[in-house]
C-alpha cells in the first residue's frame, strides 16, 4: 500500500481525473489527508443526478472526525466536461472552508473535474489561506 502525497491540485486532479472525467453523473469525493498531507483514504460522498448534487458539510466532517484527518480536499466532476464551477459550487466551497475552519480541519482544495481538464478553487484564490 503505497503512500501518496498530495502537494498540488495537479495531482488530485492524476488521482482522479481518468476515473472521473467520464462519469454520467456527478459525484463527489472526500479525500482525507493525514499532517503530511498523505491521503488516509478516499470516499464517495455523494452520487447525483446529471446537474446537481446536494453535499452537506456534516457529512463530510463527520467522515473526516471519525478518521482523525487533519486536512482535507473535496472533488466533483461535471459530466458536461467543462470544470466551470456552478453557482452552487462555489456555495458549497465556501461553506465548507468556513466549516473546516470552525472544526479545525482545514479545506486544502476543491477540484471540479471536466473532460481532461480540472478547476482548482486554491489555484484560483477562492481558498486563500
Amino acid at each position: 500500500n503505497k503512500e501518496i502525497k498530495i502537494s498540488s491540485p495537479r495531482d488530485v486532479s492524476a488521482l482522479l481525473i481518468n476515473e472521473m472525467a467520464n462519469l454520467n453523473q456527478e459525484v463527489f469525493k472526500l479525500i482525507l489527508l493525514n499532517t503530511k498531507n498523505i491521503i488516509i483514504s478516499t470516499k464517495d460522498i455523494f452520487k447525483g443526478t446529471l446537474n446537481s448534487s446536494v453535499v452537506h458539510p456534516r457529512e463530510v466532517f463527520k467522515e473526516a472526525v471519525q478518521r482523525g484527518s487533519a486536512n482535507i480536499i473535496v472533488c466533483h466532476n461535471h459530466p458536461s466536461g467543462d470544470p466551470k464551477p456552478s453557482q452552487e459550487d462555489k456555495e458549497l466551497t465556501r461553506s465548507l472552508n468556513e466549516t473546516g475552519i470552525i472544526m479545525g480541519i482545514p479545506l486544502i482544495d476543491h477540484l471540479v473535474i471536466g473532460d481532461g481538464i480540472f478547476f482548482s478553487f486554491r489555484e484560483q484564490g477562492y481558498l486563500d489561506k
